[in-house]
């Protein structure tokens, strides 16, 4: 076994030990029967994507937090639709690994770490009653192609770029007494499990990436922009907007043009973006698509 083999191993045995330790199942630890809270948001009114809107200061109390209950539900079901390819680019990722060693084992454990997430947030949306909310066509799409043909650096990237920026929304949520409980529950478990996922993750950007050709890399930073634009503009699907009695086409159109809206997503990146300029994945023309999706 090289050298590098050797450390990944080393890494794999940490987190395989973490997992048998700090893992949750959704069924056992969610109390889905518990009355949802009379009054409380569902997600930091501040961090909604009409705060500081007209249309936001027409919402009256109520609406503000029944919309904050569907854009939640929103970010939550786009959420679990990436994990699953995730579990796509996991299962490929570990096809060709001799499944012997840690490494090959602990992704094979986080496909499962995504699967009980998956079914988390899905009974989540349950228990709140909303409508299905997803992704729009085009991104269905395209990650059926990026499912099939992902590897390297960018994939793994692009695996921290979902994670990173949920996981900064739901570390905002889940100690906060103003919040739903079953919203600060579900977003506890996922924080302390996702921070294995990161790790794993990193480790392997920061291996792949110095490998490349200066064509490569171009190719992998590209390809990182465009996923990250694609995550962070598809989290909000504009029907939620219906809720409150808001057309879609308009509250998506405030909701682009909306500064503390850009901040949120500004905000939300702000761990990852450093982290990827550090390993050189944001650079050169990417960095147009960065800033174009407000992430910079």
């Amino acid at each position: 076994m090289g050298v590098e083999a050797q450390h990944r191993d080393v890494t794999a045995a940490r987190l395989l030990k973490s997992s048998a330790k700090n893992s949750y199942d959704p069924y056992v630890d969610v109390d889905w029967d518990a009355p949802l809270a009379e009054g409380k948001a569902y997600m930091p009114l501040e961090r909604v994507s009409l705060y500081g809107t007209d249309l936001w200061a027409k919402l009256t109390p109520e609406q503000r937090i029944e919309l904050s209950k569907h854009e939640i539900a929103s970010i939550m079901s786009v959420g679990l639709w990436f994990e699953i390819v995730l579990m796509h680019l996991l299962a490929r990722y570990v096809f060709d690994l001799d499944a012997r060693t840690e490494h090959a084992q602990y992704a094979l454990t986080e496909i499962g770490d995504e699967t009980r997430h998956s079914v988390m947030f899905a009974r989540t949306a349950e228990r709140l009653g909303v409508p299905r909310y997803g992704v729009p066509k085009v991104v269905h799409r395209a990650a059926k192609v990026f499912g099939a043909t992902a590897a390297g650096p960018s994939m793994f990237a692009s695996v921290l770029v979902a994670e990173e920026t949920t996981d900064r929304l739901q570390r905002s949520m889940m100690d906060d007494d103003g919040i739903q409980p079953l919203i600060r529950s579900v977003n506890r478990i996922h924080v302390v499990e996702e921070a294995r996922h990161v790790r794993f993750a990193k480790e392997e950007v920061l291996r792949e990436t110095p490998k490349l050709s200066k064509a490569a890399l171009r190719r992998h930073r590209v390809r990182t922009a465009l996923v990250a634009y694609g995550v962070i503009d598809s989290m909000v699907d504009p029907r939620i907007y219906r809720s409150v009695g808001i057309d879609p086409r308009a509250g998506r159109a405030a909701a682009l043009a909306n500064p503390h809206f850009h901040e949120t997503r500004r905000w939300m990146a702000e761990k990852i973006v450093p982290f990827l300029r550090e390993a050189d994945l944001i650079g050169g023309r990417s960095e147009a698509i960065w800033r174009r999706a407000h992430l910079l």
